[in-house]
């Protein structure tokens, strides 16, 4: 059986003596290097192409968030796994721009770290279950912001016309439903697709249905 050949990153001596003791007991996988810093970590990776980097983010040098983008770009074979202490969101999207595969903390168990492996070596991604809690109560966040940005320039008035438009409705119909004169509606049609930047009434529909204009216009 081929063994899933890994190397460590990380600046402390006593932590990838750790991590190499856990790994060569595994059957089915191998320590074949180690760095002690982003300089290294890049040139290791050079000279012996593992399947697998286990990554610090905080090491001397350019950091292991640049050491990552460039093992990434150069070689795309190797899958980067970030294991450290930082549990930040930011940390976390910035890892995963950089191109690691997976965000793991180091207080995990050993089998959530050589699960990691395994999975990165399949070219899954893996997060510790703490790290994908708060990144999707952040999305979720950034979701809701976003959907309240997406009508902050408009008045209620406006925003009861487009609620009209995502149904479907006519000016007339529009004029009706609100208590507003055809030529009324008309306007406020044209000032939304003005302020909007959209083109015609499709695509203010569409653009109601997307941020969930619905939700905001139920009656208390």
């Amino acid at each position: 059986m081929s063994k899933i050949h890994v190397a460590l990153v990380d600046d402390h001596a006593l932590v990838r003596l750790g991590l190499k003791t856990l790994i060569n007991d595994q059957p089915d996988m191998e320590v074949i290097g180690e760095a002690g810093s982003s300089a290294e970590a890049i040139q290791m990776v050079a000279n012996i192409h593992p399947k697998v980097v286990l990554m610090d983010i905080r090491l001397p040098g350019e950091g292991g968030l640049e050491a990552t983008r460039q093992i990434v770009n150069r070689f795309p074979d190797t899958k980067v796994v970030m294991l450290t202490s930082f549990a930040d969101e930011e940390l976390v999207m910035s890892a995963i721009r950089a191109g690691a595969v997976g965000y793991l903390l180091k207080e995990v168990g050993n089998e959530e770290v050589l699960r990691g492996i395994r999975a990165a070596a399949q070219g899954e991604s893996v997060m510790d279950p703490a790290t994908t809690t708060r990144m999707f109560a952040r999305m979720r966040a950034f979701e809701r912001k976003g959907e309240q940005d997406a009508f902050h320039d408009l008045s209620q008035r406006e925003m009861e016309v487009l609620y009209e438009v995502s149904l479907g409705k006519t000016n007339a119909e529009i004029g009706q439903s609100l208590n507003l004169g055809e030529k009324t509606a008309r306007n406020y049609v044209s000032g939304l697709l003005e302020k909007l930047q959209l083109s015609n009434r499709i695509e203010l529909a569409t653009y109601a249905i997307k941020h969930h204009l619905s939700e905001r216009m139920k009656p208390e």
